[in-house]
Order: structure tokens, then C-alpha cells, then sequence
């Protein structure tokens, strides 16, 4: 899984790589928001199987589970995409801080619904939650978090 998951994240920096080579400062933050996706993605997770294991949540409760994690990600996206906005803003100009920020904000919102949302899928297709989930929630996470940095970066700088 991690091995697909590595090819499918070079696949996107390739589609990617004129927008990257057009403003080279933007690779730069690539580590911290896969970092980002990943961590929040593997928190919710850890959350939800440990709900599961526990009895508190089930598969039926997926739309729940979906909505609160959600709003963590969206909590967490606003404060994390504050503070990355005002950091690269000032090293790097307002408007790479606009892109910094509403990355921050947007992966951490989808991360945190992927790791509310897989293990509850693990737990439908009889799958371990604690071994399925944070591999696969790591592989979409980096991928879908890179096209959202390069969508975002292109609409922001005109790229």
C-alpha cells in the first residue's frame, strides 16, 4: 500500500512540475502539508478505531463520525492555515501565504474526514481498522493534498 501510495504522490508532483518549476519556493512547503494531511488524517483515525473498539461508534454511524471530524479539521485547518498564512508571509510574500493558508485549511479539513471516514469502511469490509486505515489515509491524503496545493497555488499566483 505505502509503495502505491509513493508512486501515485510522485505521479501528481509530475502533472505538478510545471507549476512547481514556475515558482520554485512553492516546493518548499511540499513536506509540511503532506506532513499535515498525514498527522491529522492518522489522529482522526486513531480516534475512530479507538471508538470502534470500544463500542461507541459503528459503521452506521459514518455520516456522524464524517461531520464532527470535519469540523476538528475545519478548526484545525483555520488556526494551522492562520499561523502558516502569517509565517510564509512574511518570509515569502502575502500571496504564497494565501496559498500556505488555504492549503493548511483544506487538507486538514479533508484529512480529518479520511481518517474519521476509513476505518469505519475498514470495519464494513472486515479489515482491520488499526493496520488498514493509516496507510491508505496517508496515500490519499499526500496525493489529494498536493493537487489541492498546486489548484490553490495556480488560482492564487496565476499560474
Amino acid at each position: 500500500m505505502l509503495a502505491i501510495g509513493v508512486t501515485l504522490t510522485v505521479q501528481v508532483l509530475e502533472v505538478f512540475e510545471d507549476t512547481l518549476a514556475q515558482m520554485v519556493v512553492l516546493s518548499v512547503f511540499v513536506p509540511l502539508l503532506i506532513g499535515t494531511g498525514g498527522n491529522t488524517g492518522n489522529q482522526a483515525a486513531t480516534t475512530v478505531t479507538r471508538a470502534l473498539a470500544l463500542g461507541h461508534v459503528r459503521p452506521r454511524d459514518v455520516l456522524r463520525v464524517a461531520l464532527r471530524e470535519i469540523r476538528v479539521g475545519i478548526t484545525l485547518g483555520v488556526l494551522l492555515g492562520v499561523l502558516g498564512f502569517l509565517v510564509a508571509s512574511a518570509f515569502y510574500g502575502m500571496q504564497i501565504g494565501a496559498v500556505i493558508g488555504l492549503t493548511l485549511l483544506s487538507i486538514c479539513t479533508l484529512a480529518a474526514a479520511l481518517g474519521g471516514v476509513i476505518p469505519l469502511i475498514g470495519r464494513l469490509l472486515k479489515v482491520d481498522p488499526a493496520v488498514f486505515a493509516n496507510p491508505l489515509i496517508t496515500t490519499i491524503a499526500d496525493a489529494t493534498g498536493l493537487i489541492i496545493y498546486s489548484l490553490i497555488a495556480r488560482a492564487v499566483l496565476g499560474l
